[in-house]
């Protein structure tokens, strides 16, 4: 009888039928291919995976970064999602004696202003009962406030006098002393708001607020009345005088609200929210009082808060309801201080101080020592984190940059107070060391397509001076940004739309920004990844390289797999992950029916330029590092490095794959196989070769027959040939393994056959 072998193509090909992949693989799971010089690729069991440590992190993990400080210590840096339960920490770091808790904490408070400044200073105290000040702390002003011809708002270093009472130093724009034009104690006031029904202009009355025709005026509390909610930036469009301007609302103001009404005499009051003034003077219609004969219009006499009165039209009435149009006003939040503390708590590094201010003018110059001082922990969807030197940098998705030095012994990381305070992510760009951050903000409101970034090797400094390399710049298409990164030789921005370089340049322009990809966004934000001189990503509907010939359409074999089954409703949980070891690029994703967390993964060999699949749950990767092999999260909250073992975590691992049909022959007859002989590495080289694989045969007449199978039959070393007798005209195959500490890769299988007639 004649002989013949299995000769498998690499790679899996899913948009092929089973029919049309003849020779080649259909389906397969945790498998890869290693180069070949004659086939081009052979498939062999993926390598498996154990605990990097053995607590779980406490909730899902998002971001992960390996690093070394000076001392040649290692660092692995872990971002989790939300607060961590068991105490963990959204913010870790696992050193070789375990994890450590570095989650920066955060106090907010709403109070009445309370504010004092001297003339000719740009010094302001802040008077806040519990706050419970240190030097370490940084404070958020969310809420514009004037004090003495100074405008205080945005993030400053805290100079405790007291555990309730601290100096800040106010500079403008351009970093000036923001110098005080009166004295004032226990003083201030934040914005007022001036609505008139029927109008979408909005007076702002904010003394001494310094700005002109054109700049924006950023609202960080949302504020509301007479149908108006007021938040977000606002594009100045007049200015009255030193202490007033005019901002255009996104819909006209209508009326107020009567909460309560009573009178009994000649006069009758209306009662409404006690925020809101109706102004001296205004003209007001009063509408659906009882008895009719009440409304009417009129003009008062006096501005008053929370309550109006008018005449009766009738002595000795009851007045039961009715709404309020004219002119009224309101303060943001109600007229309070919206103050964000950063709690430091631990030691600033020696001589950085945040560029301002300085530690001869307060903290340790003056005043009372540092203390520690606690917060509330942060909670992050997402995190994106990078090392500047020894040193971590972190930012929770949409909020600031932090760092922490692991030789100062700081128990959390601190906030670098001139960063911006909203960001949708950061990294760290190289030769020239800058903070690159994304998503970024001015005004406290983000910009879906700003980008800044601080000066050359000070990341305190991020207002673009001509003394220094600090700048901005917003791209001019797309809807937002997706995704940044530091590429070969620049950094690389990924929109919704396309793909971007930033080109370090040099001062005075510091980076030359240039579109070098259309139509090739960026699918989540963490779906790209560089490996050996090539990036990589996923876009809306294909993948996409870029390298020196630009950028190119990865083919995909798979692409049903992936695309037809993507949850796109949870695409920033996409996961890419680099091996370089094996010169592979993943993707987790989300299917639909996952809960929207990863649960499959694609993979893609650079080298044979070929694809396979199949399930498994990352929430975060880091590539070969410091620490060595891949590390990855699951969604059981472990973190795993990979390459480590044959097993999975010491659990068998259900590794596959299954071949498209191969034609037994083309002719009308149909075909007998009586005998297989197995070839295959039964384990590791110079190891023991124990491996137990599993063999099936489906087996049909016609591609849509449901088919016969054949086994599994049992093959280890020591089997010479295995009699599976079965007959057909089409035939696939699967080989699967589950056994414990094995590993395999293919050879030639050869078989025995003949012909057996038509039917």
């Amino acid at each position: 009888m004649p002989h013949a072998s299995f000769k498998i193509l690499p790679g899996v090909d899913e948009i092929k039928t089973p029919a049309l992949n003849e020779a080649a693989i259909s389906q397969s799971q945790l498998i890869r291919f290693m180069p070949d010089r004659t086939l081009g690729g052979i498939v062999q069991k993926l390598g498996g995976w154990s605990k990097y440590f053995n607590s779980t992190v406490g909730s899902k993990v998002r971001a992960l970064l390996a690093w070394e400080d000076i001392y040649q210590n290692s660092y692995l840096g872990i971002g989790a999602e939300g607060i961590p339960a068991g105490g963990g920490g959204a913010l870790q770091v696992v050193t070789s004696g375990g994890a450590t808790d570095i989650t920066p904490q955060t106090n907010t408070f709403n109070i009445a202003v309370s504010l004092s400044t001297t003339i000719g200073s740009n010094v302001v105290t802040v008077t806040h009962s519990s706050s419970n000040i240190s030097n370490y702390d940084v404070v958020n002003f969310e809420t514009q406030v004037s004090v003495g011809g100074i405008i205080l708002f945005g993030q400053y270093q805290c100079y405790a006098l007291g555990p309730n009472t601290y100096n800040i130093y106010a500079y403008n724009s351009v970093l000036d002393p923001y110098i005080a034009t009166s004295t004032v104690t226990n003083g201030g006031s934040v914005a007022q708001f001036t609505l008139t029904s029927g109008s979408d202009y909005v007076t702002v009355t904010l003394n001494n607020h310094g700005y002109f025709v054109g700049q924006t005026f950023p609202i960080l509390v949302a504020t509301s009345a007479g149908g108006i909610t007021l938040y977000g930036d606002y594009e100045i469009i007049q200015i009255t005088d030193a202490n007033n301007f005019v901002i255009p609302a996104t819909t006209q103001a209508s009326t107020l609200a009567v909460t309560g009404a009573s009178g009994t005499g000649v006069n009758a009051t209306l009662t409404y929210t006690s925020a809101v003034t109706v102004k001296n003077g205004s003209s007001i219609v009063v509408a659906g009082i009882d008895p009719a004969g009440y409304n009417g219009s009129f003009v008062v006499g006096s501005s008053s808060a929370g309550s109006v009165t008018y005449p009766n039209a009738t002595t000795g009435a009851y007045v039961s309801g009715g709404t309020i149009s004219g002119q009224f006003s309101f303060f943001e939040n109600s007229g309070q201080l919206r103050l964000v503390y950063q709690k430091g708590i631990g030691p600033l590094p020696q001589g950085t101080g945040y560029g301002v201010g300085g530690y001869g003018l307060g903290g340790y110059g003056t005043g009372i020592p540092p203390i520690a001082s606690t917060g509330t922990p942060i909670n992050a969807s997402d995190w994106t984190l990078d090392n500047w030197g020894q040193i971590l940098i972190s930012n929770p998705y949409g909020g600031p940059i932090y760092y922490w030095d692991p030789t100062t012994g700081s128990p959390a990381a601190q906030v670098i107070a001139n960063a911006p305070v909203v960001n949708n992510g950061v990294f760290v760009a190289m030769p020239q060391r800058q903070i690159v951050a994304w998503g970024s903000t001015f005004t406290g409101i983000d910009d879906p397509l700003l980008i800044r970034w601080c000066d050359v090797n000070n990341f305190n400094v991020w207002t673009a001076l001509i003394t220094n390399q600090a700048g901005s710049y917003r791209l001019p298409k797309g809807s937002k940004i997706v995704q940044c990164l530091q590429g070969p030789q620049q950094g690389l921005i990924w929109t919704d739309l396309g793909l971007w370089a930033m080109q370090y340049v040099g001062p005075p322009y510091v980076y030359q920004f240039n579109e070098v990809g259309m139509g090739c966004g960026l699918i989540g934000r963490k779906a790209a990844a560089a490996m050996n001189g090539v990036v990589y990503w996923m876009g809306q509907s294909q993948f996409f390289q870029f390298a020196g010939d630009g950028v190119r359409p990865v083919r995909c074999p798979i692409w049903d797999v992936v695309f037809q089954d993507l949850d796109t409703d949870h695409l920033d949980n996409i996961r890419v992950a680099a091996n370089s070891r094996f010169m592979e690029i993943s993707w987790y994703y989300p299917t639909i029916g996952s809960n929207g967390e990863n649960s499959n993964y694609v993979k893609y060999n650079v080298l044979l330029d070929q694809w396979d699949y199949g399930t498994l749950s990352r929430t975060a990767w880091i590539n070969e590092s410091v620490l060595g092999p891949p590390i990855g999260a699951g969604l059981d909250q472990y973190i795993y490095q990979h390459e480590t073992s044959p097993d999975a975590d010491g659990q068998a691992m259900n590794s596959y794959f299954q071949t498209g049909y191969f034609v037994m022959t083309e002719a009308d007859v149909k075909m007998f196989i009586d005998q297989v002989w197995p070839d295959m590495k039964w384990g590791y080289y110079d190891g023991t070769q124990g491996a137990n694989i599993l063999l099936s045969f489906y087996v049909v007449d016609y591609p849509g027959d449901t088919p016969i199978v054949y086994g599994p039959f049992t093959l280890t070393q020591t089997t010479k040939f295995i009699t599976p007798r079965f007959r057909g005209r089409l035939v696939s195959i699967r080989i699967e393994s589950n056994d414990i500490g094995s590993f395999w890769r293919l050879g030639n299988i050869r078989y025995r056959y003949q012909e057996d007639g038509r039917y």
